[in-house]
């Protein structure tokens, strides 16, 4: 496995559009904002203006794939005008309906709401991802892969990858607030619901929920990364047939993600199948 790193580029430098300006966030998370499905790679038409540029740090890598025989596209660029957000939007709570700060007057999704499953990708609309993101995503794949949209129990949703999370073959992993009801596109699957997050309430968390634990990185079918910390995920891990890799990751939880999120594999050895 090799390791590859995006390019600084300056985030308080201003930039705009005819609509708006903003500096940038950071570029910490290629899982936001770039899909790859096969020989694909995709740049996703982001939700946040602060994140408009963020592809600019992988573009060498983009580039040297390109090169090496990979596909490279984008989605529309999307203009992010106030028409794309609902300014009337309130927090629902915990308990309340979600909804959504995205309307559907353009196309805008983030990567981290599409999860790969061989020729099936499960989706979720999001605060960033709206139907219309979604559809145009459907389309750009064509026949040789299957979009499955599911809503689950979250009155915040924001990127799947902390939600329902297929491990291996017939292995998945779920939030046991947010999934109180298996999809049935998994039956027949076994179903570990994860452990109750360990971080502690004095830890800072920026945009995300302690169970930013389940944001794990599945190397093949059998190894995967765990936080160190986090010793009940660690426990569950190797109860559930997996062999965990330890690995201090808590201070980047504070950014807003972790294994996942932090990295994206462009290259992965087998056949596409299909296992549903």
């Amino acid at each position: 496995m090799t390791v590859r790193r995006p390019e600084p580029i300056a985030q308080r430098q201003t930039y705009s559009t005819l609509d708006w300006s903003s500096t940038g966030m950071y570029a910490a998370m290629p899982r936001d904002v770039l899909l790859v499905v096969g020989d694909e790679i995709i740049e996703c038409p982001m939700a946040w203006r602060s994140r408009y540029y963020e592809t600019l740090a992988y573009r060498p890598l983009l580039k040297e794939y390109f090169h090496g025989g990979a596909r490279w596209s984008a989605g529309p660029k999307p203009e992010l005008r106030d028409a794309q957000y609902d300014h009337g939007w309130v927090d629902p709570g915990e308990d309340g309906p979600a909804r959504l700060v995205v309307t559907e007057f353009e196309p805008t999704f983030d990567a981290a709401d599409f999860t790969r499953c061989g020729r099936d990708i499960i989706a979720q609309k999001s605060n960033v991802t709206n139907e219309f993101g979604i559809e145009w995503l459907r389309r750009h794949l064509g026949d040789d892969y299957r979009v499955h949209v599911f809503e689950f129990d979250d009155p915040h949703p924001m990127h799947i990858d902390a939600t329902l999370v297929p491990m291996a073959p017939g292995k998945l992993l779920v939030n046991p607030e947010r999934v109180r009801r298996i999809p049935k596109l998994f039956k027949g699957w076994d179903v570990m619901e994860a452990p109750t997050p360990v971080i502690p309430d004095h830890h800072p968390l920026y945009m995300t929920s302690k169970w930013i634990n389940m944001n794990i990185l599945m190397l093949d079918e059998e190894r995967v990364v765990v936080e160190r910390q986090d010793e009940p995920m660690i426990a569950a891990m190797r109860k559930f047939g997996f062999t965990p890799i330890p690995c201090d990751f808590r201070n980047f939880n504070s950014f807003g993600g972790s294994f996942h999120c932090a990295t994206l594999d462009v290259r992965r050895r087998g056949t596409l199948t299909s296992y549903f």
